[in-house]
């Protein structure tokens, strides 16, 4: 069977047209058929932490219940139950909710993948083990230029006045 199109989630799913390989086990039962399988499907994609190419198998298991007509079972079929078509069961639906539900939302390429270096993109598993970048806070950008400007002040050593005022500074002013 040939996957249809849209047959994934963002960052992985089965590529259109890809073979799908399905293991089926049909039963007749009162109300209809139980079909009980496993679909065997390919995925392309990409790692959502270092964008590299994924590619592999992955399996997803379904049952679901499609239910004679009306006349055949002697009750009445509600509307959110799959039914059959004459002799035909139509498997996208079930196929679609089973393989795209259970796929990743954030596939990786491997569990520990480092992904991509914030500030410059390189892959963090490609980059030597102390790869990092001194970036100053863009918020003190405008007091970067002003130090540049301004020539650092000697301390003032030849009058012996460091700025403070003394004890007898403050006791000639209390007395007067």
């Amino acid at each position: 069977m040939p996957a249809p199109e849209n047959f994934g989630v963002e960052m992985v799913g089965v590529p259109e047209g890809a073979a799908i390989e399905l293991d089926l086990r049909l039963e007749a039962v009162l109300e209809g058929v139980l079909v009980t399988g496993t679909a065997t499907v390919p995925l392309k994609g990409e790692c959502s932490r270092c964008l590299d190419p994924i590619a592999s198998t992955f399996e997803a298991d379904f049952q679901e219940l499609y239910v004679y007509d009306d006349t055949r079972s002697g009750g009445n079929a509600e509307d959110d139950e799959l039914r059959l078509e004459g002799d035909l069961i139509d498997l996208e639906p079930v196929l679609r909710d089973a393989v795209v539900l259970a796929l990743p939302l954030s596939p990786l390429c491997r569990d520990d993948c480092p992904g991509l270096c914030p500030d410059c993109g390189a892959r963090l598993a490609d980059v030597e083990p102390g790869h990092r970048h001194d970036v100053a806070d863009p918020r003190w950008a405008a007091l970067r230029d002003l130090a540049g400007d301004i020539a650092p002040a000697a301390p003032d050593r030849g009058n012996g006045s460091s700025g403070t005022r003394d004890s007898s500074d403050r006791e000639g002013k209390q007395e007067g």
